[in-house]
């Protein structure tokens, strides 16, 4: 098969989908790898580094897409990529169609066969795709949280971990999930005094254990959010349902509530935001103020640090991508019920009963697909 590797276009965003390393592994079984000129620059991959793993390196994305039969991404295609797309074409990335009626209208009209890495499972329920990026992401959270809680950013001015004689920051997370549980171990780390809110009472007795004690936890409902909030410094949104939009968990109304300068991070924003005043930001300009409260809302947060992300991205995708090359994606999703979760289009037909649902469109369940 040959497969391609495009750069990324949306703004800031330096990942890239297959790794040098990526590549040697399927050319040594007899793929052909084609990579757009410049695709790994920015997570420090230089051309030489591909073409020494074996690809070839294509002048732009025009060419990868006329050529390739898969298309390997990191980020949703856009408006420009969709139009490249084919029908008996493979497209493997995150998608996050839920909150997205364009793209998948566009991902629709293509033809093409759309894989979203979010969606796919393993044998224990898990997102292994979505969860290295998710650690990323729920790291960086309370980091970009505390530049965001500095005064010349437009926060507060509290110091995230305080100082002898001045208390620390609260943070409160919302979701005790991957993201959840890695935002609250870089918070406990920086020294803040930690909430973390969830619905599952065995995942609280999992992090009171894992923490011990250095953070509280709560059951979540929207009282105890509502309680919370006049004294916390810092929210992270890191609530997740696979595949559909993201709960509303603080209201505009809410706001009023919260001190002055204080800061949401939502890191669901991919999946529409968990706050009610959340839009998507870039890196270039990642924070805006509703009501007195400044928010945090970039929508491709592990892009800030593309070496790490792309290193761990890549070493959760590969085996899929060699799957769905050495046996075609039909036979790849009939072997493995857990790839097959992640088929989101297929042929202008929508496989997604959470995208269905949020979008009010028809769907076919994806098992008949393969079965054709």
């Amino acid at each position: 098969m040959k497969i391609g590797c495009p750069t990324e276009i949306k703004p800031q965003e330096y990942r890239v989908g297959l790794t040098p390393e990526a590549v040697r592994e399927a050319t040594a079984r007899g793929h052909e790898v084609l990579v757009q000129a410049g695709a790994g620059t920015g997570s420090g991959f230089p051309d030489q580094d591909y073409a020494a793993a074996g690809a070839r390196i294509l002048p732009d994305a025009a060419a990868v897409f006329a050529e390739a039969g898969m298309i390997v991404k990191v980020k949703e295609p856009q408006a420009a990529e969709r139009a490249m797309l084919r029908r008996g074409q493979v497209l493997f990335t995150y998608l996050h169609l839920a909150p997205d009626p364009d793209q998948t209208h566009g991902l629709l009209a293509s033809g093409a066969t759309a894989i979203a890495y979010e969606t796919v499972t393993d044998a224990r329920g898990g997102l292994p795709l979505l969860a290295p990026m998710s650690e990323v992401a729920g790291r960086l959270a309370p980091q970009v949280g505390a530049w965001t809680l500095q005064k010349a950013n437009g926060g507060s001015g509290v110091l995230l971990g305080g100082v002898p004689g001045v208390r620390p920051a609260n943070v409160m997370v919302i979701g005790g999930g991957v993201v959840g549980t890695a935002a609250a171990r870089v918070a406990v780390g920086m020294g803040a005094n930690v909430t973390v809110l969830d619905r599952s009472v065995p995942r609280l007795s999992y992090l009171d254990d894992v923490f011990m004690g250095r953070l509280t936890t709560q059951y979540a409902t929207q009282g105890a959010i509502a309680e919370l909030l006049p004294d916390v410094d810092m929210v992270i949104g890191a609530v997740l349902v696979p595949g559909a939009a993201a709960p509303k968990l603080v209201t505009r109304a809410q706001l009023a509530l919260m001190k002055p300068g204080s800061v949401l991070v939502d890191v669901a924003i991919d999946q529409g935001g968990c706050f009610e005043t959340s839009r998507p930001t870039t890196h270039q300009n990642p924070v805006y103020e509703v009501d007195g409260i400044m928010h945090y809302c970039v929508a491709n947060m592990p892009g800030a640090v593309a070496r790490t992300s792309t290193r761990a991205l890549g070493n959760a995708t590969l085996p899929f991508v060699l799957a769905l090359a050495d046996k075609g994606w039909r036979q790849a999703l009939r072997d493995d019920p857990n790839l097959l979760a992640g088929l989101a289009v297929h042929e202008g037909v929508l496989a997604s009963a959470p995208v269905a649902e949020a979008q009010g469109r028809g769907w076919t369940a994806a098992a008949r697909m393969v079965a054709d």
